[in-house]
């Protein structure tokens, strides 16, 4: 019988402040939503025409056709703009207005910011056996509080990533996941490695400081695996764990990278590709890149290195979009519900269909042959699964990512002092900070 999906009309008549969904919607002002069912109204992040825009649908109408009789989801496709701002200036303006959707896509290290300042509200409670489908790493990034808010969409990774060719001419052997190279055994790597690229016209590794986002998912891995942390554990805190002497350490790593001429400090373009690299440090999508682009490079996918004194802890890149409840929901298990289906093992074999996107359960990688059949995509999806760590996770987000993004490049790139930096990136954030720590 059902289901057409239609797109919100732009010129909808909004409900008041906080009334659970962004317009007044009857049944059979849709076609497909009936008598007798519950409206959720929904927003994602991307545009409809997209494949992962199709994806989403797809799991709305799945959505639809099984909740026949008690509910129905309708969904608006708002897209970010060039700087990632479009979908997230709507969503600040309706919590203004009183027009928040029901549920809404949250990129995962914002899910704190969202829930301290009351965008988003905690999930209807799940069993143990429903937590149970996500990897870890989903549920400590939708945690906030020891409330669950979020629950992903999707997961994402960061390889440390290797030239088989190189390495053999070396003769360096890559060690086992569980026992991954220290900072100072990569070291002696780099320096062994040093005169050989620099017979290729090239360096041992093809790393780069980007701005914005990418900064600390790729590189706060090192801070933990030093035994560091950036905020404290209720997301309130900044002295003492931003500025830390274990910080200073690890900022001092990366400026000894540029120092010894280990790495480029400019970015050289397709560095690696081009086979003048032998590691680079980058997102899941370069194994595809590799593969279908520059198949002469024999990649090999090696475990992130670790501090000197690494306890064995969690410490890897994680963290993608998620669905959440916004505050303005009145009907929380209904919209629940619509947040366990499109984070469900269906949904994300759905999106990975569509866009090769890591799902968010261990159910839909059983069912990849990729993810159980190639040695770099399971590496990938090994290491999310036992290391994943997720992004710090504090109301004060944004300042933190990009105050981390501007200390590394200043001490790294310019040579600026370690200590001082982290100093003053330290009251910045804890400035953004007080509004939460007033009593």
């Amino acid at each position: 019988m059902k289901r057409v999906l239609s797109i919100l009309a732009t010129a909808a008549v909004c409900l008041t402040m906080l009334s659970g969904c962004s317009r007044k919607v009857s049944p059979g002002d849709i076609e497909g939503y009936d008598e007798g069912e519950q409206y959720i109204s929904l927003w994602v992040h991307i545009i409809e025409e997209t494949p992962e825009g199709q994806a989403y649908l797809k799991s709305v109408n799945s959505f639809n056709e099984h909740y026949n009789g008690k509910y129905f989801a309708d969904v608006e496709f708002i897209p970010r703009n060039g700087s990632g701002g479009g979908y997230s200036d709507k969503v600040n303006a309706s919590v203004l207005s009183g027009n928040l959707p029901d549920v809404l896509t949250v990129d995962g290290p914002n899910v704190a910011a969202y829930a301290a300042n009351g965008i988003i509200q905690p999930l209807a409670e799940l069993s143990d056996e429903e937590k149970s489908i996500y990897l870890d790493s989903i549920i400590e990034q939708g945690t906030f509080n020891d409330k669950l808010y979020a629950l992903g969409a999707m997961e994402s990774s960061v390889g440390l990533y290797y030239n088989k060719a190189i390495l053999r001419e070396a003769g360096i052997d890559v060690p086992e996941a569980g026992n991954p190279w220290t900072f100072s055994e990569f070291l002696d790597i780099l320096e062994q490695l040093k005169p050989i690229m620099k017979e290729k016209n090239g360096y041992a590794l093809d790393m780069t400081f980007p701005v914005g986002e990418a900064t600390i998912y790729y590189y706060a891995p090192f801070i933990w695996a030093n035994g560091g942390s950036l905020v404290s554990e209720d997301g309130l805190t900044t002295d003492g764990y931003f500025n830390s002497d274990k910080n200073v350490e690890t900022m001092k790593y990366f400026r000894g990278l540029v120092d010894n001429g280990y790495m480029s400090s400019v970015p050289i373009q397709n560095l690696f590709e081009s086979g003048r690299a032998a590691f680079k440090f980058d997102g899941a999508w370069e194994v595809n890149t590799i593969y279908t682009s520059y198949p002469g490079i024999e990649l090999g996918v090696a475990p992130y290195i670790v501090g000197d004194d690494w306890d064995g802890g969690r410490y890897t890149p994680t963290g993608s979009w998620a669905y959440a409840v916004s505050s303005g929901a009145k009907d929380v298990e209904g919209a629940t519900e619509l947040v366990k289906w499109m984070s469900g093992v269906e949904s994300g074999l759905e999106l990975y269909n569509q866009t090769k996107s890591m799902p968010s359960t261990y159910a839909a990688y059983e069912q990849i042959s990729a993810f159980t059949d190639d040695e770099n995509y399971k590496a990938l999806y090994e290491q999310l699964r036992d290391y994943g760590h997720p992004r710090p996770k504090t109301p004060a987000y944004p300042q933190l990512s990009s105050s981390f993004q501007q200390s590394l490049e200043n001490i790294a790139i310019s040579g600026m002092d370690a200590t001082q930096q982290l100093n003053k990136s330290q009251e910045r954030i804890r400035a953004k900070l007080e509004r939460y720590t007033r009593k």
